[in-house]
């Protein structure tokens, strides 16, 4: 008895349903992206909507069902293998976790921005002082990862309520009282305002932009070791995690766009911006360091959350043999205690494009429009996965599966393909004007980034040992 008491205690896993919604939401749900997507009024909702419908929704399926079935510890790597072998596999992870490391300098850098106007707006303009703070939040949430993804998931967890639910919900409440005490609102509200001018390719490209926005949903699985009953946790957890996304995601950019006049949505610099005019038109101008602070540690919550994520996926395919010996081993938190450190190596060389670079924000939209096209490569394998596991191990238990047999599978991971195919084929778009000789440099930027960037582990196949397989301890 027990023995049997001690074993179910051993099992006991730090990730339950709330946890891993938590994690969800703050790696999708940003409160910066509001205002940006309020410069379209009505139309916004369109395009949220259809966002959802061909992207958000369809990795959320997919993922429920891959991590109900498969729910152990490598998740995409597991699932792409299963489906077209270990080669494509270490591709999908490694695109995974490359798109991310060119992301958390940009991220970080809107952390330092949002602290800067919480305490000294002069410094939002300063490079060593963003410098700095990408590399101390960035080396301070590593270290925190390293010790588990319990702490992890506090960190998560408080943040995304203190900085993402709280003045979200404080941002819609103040929007929808603004319309409903009946003071004029600053869109039409119409059939006509809500359908998009498909003609337009500044329309197009924002739709590929809020497309890859909601990213995100598969990378939670990658914590399947200490997910409480994975089975039924995952699709409960990936569901209720998309109804919050949508729903504050809709309501939030209504209320901004009600009252944030248009032409000051495209003139201001960054969301804080947008939201002090906001709060402003409130005579709530105090609050706006405070909101700052919160969206900080929002953001700080979303950059946790995704850390150790792609890492462990690379962890799964370095001890398959994808990999060196060295890069095999967990610490006693069953962290990749040696990658994570490699990567926080890694962010820290390309924050300091920061102190070097003149113009760091085209610097980075181009690395960012780079890290898109590689995370949307990464995301047709999944779907293409998705639908060949359905024959191939057609008899494996999924908990969840889509509904409509094959042909709901069919249907979903073909909107998902879609959705992905067409975010890349805009993503080649600039979307602002380029002179020739700049526009080539940013589609031969884009075509041989992405080349060099899906060749790099067929390189390091090449010169893969005997040695990779051996089996060693994984813990240090």
């Amino acid at each position: 008895m027990n023995t049997q008491s001690n074993t179910a205690q051993k099992e006991k896993k730090p990730l339950n349903v709330f946890f891993l919604t938590m994690i969800m939401i703050a790696t999708i749900l940003s409160i910066r992206n509001w205002p940006i997507t309020a410069e379209y009024g009505f139309t916004s909702i369109f395009l949220v909507l259809l966002a959802a419908l061909f992207f958000l929704l369809p990795v959320s399926f997919v993922a429920a069902e891959l991590a109900s079935g498969w729910p152990q510890k490598g998740a995409l790597f597991v699932w792409v293998k299963k489906a077209l072998g270990h080669r494509l596999a270490f591709l999908a992870v490694w695109l995974l976790w490359l798109e991310n490391v060119v992301w958390y300098p940009t991220i970080l850098s809107f952390v330092a921005t949002s602290f800067a106007f919480a305490f000294s707006p002069n410094l939002a303009e300063n490079k060593v002082y963003t410098f700095w703070v990408i590399l101390g939040v960035y080396w301070i949430l590593t270290i925190a990862n390293y010790c588990g993804m319990k702490l992890s998931g506090w960190i998560s967890t408080v943040s995304v309520i203190l900085g993402t639910l709280i003045p979200g919900a404080l941002i819609i409440f103040l929007g929808f009282y603004w319309w409903g005490t009946g003071q004029p609102i600053l869109i039409e509200m119409s059939w006509q305002s809500f359908l998009p001018d498909f003609s337009n390719i500044g329309q197009l490209a924002f739709l590929a932009g809020l497309l890859l926005s909601f990213g995100g949903m598969e990378m939670p699985a990658l914590h399947a070791p200490d997910v409480d009953n994975p089975q039924k946790t995952f699709p409960r957890s990936i569901f209720l995690a998309a109804f919050v996304i949508i729903t504050m995601t809709v309501l939030g950019t209504l209320a901004i766009a009600f009252i944030i006049p248009h032409d000051d949505i495209n003139l201001l610099s960054s969301a804080i911006a947008s939201l002090k005019v906001f709060l402003e038109a409130y005579n709530l101008g105090p609050l706006v360091p405070l909101i700052s602070l919160l969206m900080a540690i929002g953001a700080i919550g979303g950059v946790s959350t995704w850390i150790a994520g792609p890492v462990r996926g690379l962890l799964a395919a370095a001890q398959e043999g994808e990999l060196p010996q060295i890069l095999h081993k967990e610490n006693k938190h069953g962290m990749p205690g040696l990658m994570m450190f490699i990567q926080a190596t890694i962010v820290s060389i390309l924050a300091s494009v920061f102190l070097f670079m003149p113009d760091v924000n085209s610097s980075y939209w181009i690395l960012i429009v780079l890290a898109a096209q590689l995370y949307i490569v990464m995301y047709v394998l999944m779907f293409v996965s998705a639908i060949v596991l359905r024959y191939k191990e057609a008899s494996v238990e999924r908990p969840f599966r889509i509904p409509g047999g094959n042909f709901g599978m069919w249907l979903v991971a073909s909107m998902g393909i879609a959705g992905s195919t067409f975010a890349g084929i805009v993503g080649f778009y600039p979307p602002f004007p380029l002179s020739h000789a700049q526009l080539v440099f940013f589609e031969l930027f884009l075509i041989i980034g992405l080349i060099v960037s899906c060749a790099i582990p067929f390189i390091i196949l090449m010169f893969k040992s005997k040695s990779w397989d051996e089996p060693i301890s994984h813990k240090s």
